[in-house]
This record gives C-alpha cells, structure tokens and sequence, in this order.
C-alpha cells in the first residue's frame, strides 16, 4: 500500500472503530458480537498502516539512527497491540456473553509477563513512537509544529474518554493530511 493511502485510511479506521465501540455499548456492555468483531478488526487494519506510516516517516527522516529507534519502537508497539486486538476477537468469539469474556481475559493476563507486554507498556510503545515520529518530523521541519500538538490531542482523548477516540481519530487525520500530500509528490 502507498503512503498517501495509509495517512488517510489509518485515521478513517482509528475513527471508525472509535464510532463502532461506541455503538457496541448502547446495550450497557461492550462484546461479544459483530461489532465487536468489526470493531476490533478495524483498528488491526488501522495497525498495519501505521507500519506504512511509520517506514515513511523513517524515509522522510532520511533513516537516521534515532528516527530507526523510533521505527523499531513503533513496530514492537504495533505488534503488541496487534496482539491485544486478535486477543480481543479471540475471547468474543470464545464468550457466549459479555460476562463470560472476563474469566478469559483473567486467563490471557494471568500469563507471566502477559499483564505488562501485551496490554500496558507494549501498546503504549506504538503510541511514544507516534508522537516521536510526528515531533522528530517537526524538529526537522518536514512538517509544521501544530502537527505534533495535534496527534498529542488525538492520542490524549482516550486517556480522557475511550468515547473521545472518534474525535481524536480527526485530529489524527487534520495532522496526517500534509504528510499524504507530501508523500503523493514524491512519489
């Protein structure tokens, strides 16, 4: 897939799972089912893009060793998350309701090392590495300051609300329009 796709479907992805959650919840509990499903599978997809995203970032940095750091971050991150998501599908599929999925994500992070690899300090990794990239890129002035400001906005609206993650998916996609235009003319 070509970058300028990636910059613009990632967002729209991120965006459309944020709305998906959303609807997931008006029952009063989130999974197991087909938005669920959907939902989930709509951010591994967003996932795969942002390793696009990021090798084109890397590229637009002239594959520096500290823009590689942030690469190599980002894909561990993305992996791990990766890893959370199919986790998710896995027990929706398993669970004959929204009460039996507890018990099995008891079992997944019972699993030594599961807890803080899989679902706290691995995933934030893909988000350090976003906001890394997006501020190394300002730094060198390949993209204005008010780039970084915005994925920090995106990447901190669900530390406020999960809810809030549509929005932030459109600020995501405000940030990353410059860099599909940019990677549209080099190509």
């Amino acid at each position: 897939m070509n970058p300028r796709t990636a910059y613009i479907t990632a967002p729209l992805l991120v965006l459309a799972y944020g709305v998906i959650r959303i609807v997931d919840g008006f029952d009063g509990s989130r999974g197991p089912g087909p938005a669920w499903t959907i939902g989930h599978v709509a951010f591994l997809a967003a996932l795969a893009l942002f390793i696009v995203i990021f090798r084109d970032m890397w590229r637009i940095l002239g594959r520096t060793r500290l823009a590689t750091a942030h690469l190599v971050v980002g894909i561990v991150g993305i992996v791990c998350a990766a890893t959370q998501f199919l986790i998710d599908i896995a027990i929706g599929f398993l669970a004959a309701d929204h009460d039996a999925m507890g018990p099995l994500f008891e079992q997944v992070q019972a699993v030594p090392g599961a807890q803080p690899v899989i679902y706290d300090v691995g995933p934030f990794l893909f988000y350090v590495a976003q906001l890394a990239l997006v501020v190394h890129l300002a730094a060198r002035k390949q993209v204005k300051i008010w780039t970084p400001a915005l994925v920090t906005v995106d990447l901190a609206l669900p530390l406020i609300d999960k809810d809030l993650m549509s929005v932030g998916a459109f600020f995501l996609l405000v940030s990353f329009w410059p860099l599909a235009r940019r990677s549209t003319s080099a190509a």
